[in-house]
């Protein structure tokens, strides 16, 4: 069975993207960037919402973007190779490569599609991640702190979520970028 996985990149006070809706403070060096791609190698899918997929979708759409180091070939290939679900009511169509569009998020699907593919999920973007997370649906948060504090702007997890969470790697770089891994607990399971 695949697991679900949450993975973000945040400022140290919790936002994806400043109150201007910038996130160019996110962006990876080689260091981070290699050890992303590296974890985002097991995956399969990716699953967005229609601002992440947008923005993500430059890897296939703009040869240019990832030829700037044999990293960014790296990822391109990595994120072409794998099946995409952007989930919007709003975008007319798809402009990758296994790509499919669904109108709504069902976690029952997710459910579904959890127990049928062998490489694990990555869902990308705080507001699909929300849905996924108040389904009890996340197997584990991977998180990438960058030493910014941005004082607001669109927050990277959910409100209104509790849930026990377990500690399985973490990880200091020399940018000061620190990565956390945590897996989910059951409700009701103790810390």
């Amino acid at each position: 069975m695949a697991h679900l996985i949450y993975s973000a990149i945040s400022s140290l006070d919790g936002y994806i993207e400043d109150m201007q809706g910038k996130f160019d403070w996110a962006a990876p060096d080689e260091e981070v960037h290699r050890f992303i791609n590296d974890l985002e190698r097991a995956a399969g899918t990716y699953l967005y919402g229609r601002r992440m997929y947008e923005t993500m979708m430059v890897w296939e759409t703009d040869p240019g973007f990832a030829a700037d180091s044999p990293i960014t070939r790296d990822f391109a290939e990595i994120w072409q190779a794998a099946n995409k679900i952007v989930y919007s009511r709003t975008l007319g169509t798809v402009s990758t490569r296994k790509t499919q569009l669904e109108r709504t998020f069902d976690p029952e699907a997710i459910r579904q599609l959890k127990e049928t593919v062998e490489q694990d999920i990555l869902i990308g973007g705080p507001g699909l991640a929300a849905h996924a997370f108040r389904a009890g649906l996340i197997d584990e948060c991977q998180l990438f702190f960058t030493p910014i504090l941005v004082g607001g702007g669109k927050p990277s997890l959910p409100d209104n979520v509790r849930m026990a969470l377990e500690l399985l790697e973490e990880r200091r770089f020399g940018s000061g970028v620190v990565f956390l891994r945590y897996r989910t607990r059951p409700a009701g399971q103790a810390g």
